[in-house]
């Protein structure tokens, strides 16, 4: 059994890792760090709680840490529970700057503790079945792939952090960025260079609400946008091959169940976890074929969790290693650094 401490009970601990790591066989959700209020004791009241970090770290059953605060918090939260000998989980993107992700994984390394990043996307339905109709070369050689999130929120929420102009990592680059490239990098690796812009489109927004990022392969662009602005939203995903093309429209149905009112409890979260509606499957129109229907494939973010447990229990490697959670760190890194200098960035250049 893996016992895990969880540090933040904002929305990331709320839908994103506390019911994610209770859904797991082989571990329990042993310690919620709190600092203030009664919404964790409420919604679990069979859970230790705790008001400080030294408080959940008292518990030396306690292996794995999963940091889901705030950003600006990640690097000496994370630091602390290495520093205390336990295996450590660490929300997306990593930390404010690649040196201070770089310094926690030479720190792992160095005290022989695991440390990995959230990069739960990689359990989407949708992009399971992305790499299933890449693997198969249906569309032929690859020459643009694309991937946007959408939303439609007129005003900025009050007094959330990843809207403060002051506040470190925020902004919808450091937010949704890390989600999107991520996927890319699996896909197609580490790009020649990289083209980005971060940007506002609402008046009233103080940090970057959009962006576009534009990955470059020989051959092959990988673009990937969000919008705040959207009403009608584009395709999530669009891939152009010499052989045809997919589009597909509609976000990973887990992220909404995650976020209702009917959060799964337990492990049993039912057959149709995961599951998307066939009208939101995608659609493959090849070169001389009618188009057709591609399912997605089933979503389902503990995975992510199973194989973290796994790892801690030496039976298999992450799935997210340090080495890959860097990568997405830099690319994020010059992305920003390739908006605020307004050019392309080489994949080796330096990140300030």
């Amino acid at each position: 059994m893996v016992r895990a401490g969880l540090i933040g009970f904002g929305v990331s601990g709320q839908a994103f890792h506390a019911p994610v790591i209770r859904g797991v066989e082989g571990m329990e959700l042993a310690c919620i760090l709190e600092r203030k209020g009664t919404r964790a004791r409420e919604k679990y009241p069979e859970v230790r709680i705790a008001r400080t970090i030294e408080e959940l770290l008292e518990d030396k059953g306690i292996q794995l840490c999963v940091v889901a605060t705030p950003n600006d918090s990640h690097f000496e939260l994370a630091k602390t529970c290495l520093l205390a000998g336990r295996d450590v989980v660490v929300d997306k993107p990593f930390a404010p700057t690649l040196a201070d992700s770089e310094e926690l994984v030479r720190l792992a390394a160095e005290r022989k503790r695991l440390i990995t990043v959230y990069h739960d996307r990689r359990w989407d339905g949708d992009f399971f079945a992305v790499k299933k109709l890449l693997a198969s070369g249906r569309l032929g050689k690859i020459v643009e792939y694309e991937c946007r999130f959408d939303r439609f929120r007129l005003e900025p929420k009050p007094n959330a952090w990843r809207e403060k102009a002051d506040h470190p990592g925020a902004g919808v680059l450091f937010d949704l960025g890390p989600h999107v490239i991520d996927q890319a990098l699996v896909l197609f690796g580490e790009p020649r260079a990289i083209t980005a812009s971060a940007f506002c489109e609402r008046e009233t927004s103080r940090v970057d609400d959009s962006f576009d990022v534009c990955l470059e392969y020989p051959g092959l662009r990988a673009l990937v946008r969000a919008r705040i602005i959207a009403f009608a939203p584009g395709p999530h995903l669009l891939i152009h091959g010499t052989k045809g093309s997919f589009a597909k429209y509609g976000m990973d149905p887990q992220e909404a169940r995650l976020r209702g009112e009917n959060v799964p409890e337990g492990t049993d979260w039912g057959a149709d976890w995961g599951e998307e509606a066939e009208s939101l499957w995608g659609t493959l129109s090849l070169v001389g074929e009618p188009s057709v229907k591609v399912k997605t494939e089933r979503g389902d973010y503990r995975g992510f969790y199973e194989n973290v447990r796994d790892a801690i229990e030496k039976k298999a490697p992450l799935e997210v290693s340090p080495e890959q959670a860097l990568r997405t760190m830099r690319a994020v890194m010059l992305a920003h650094k390739s908006s605020r200098e307004k050019r392309t960035v080489e994949w080796g250049e330096r990140v300030d």
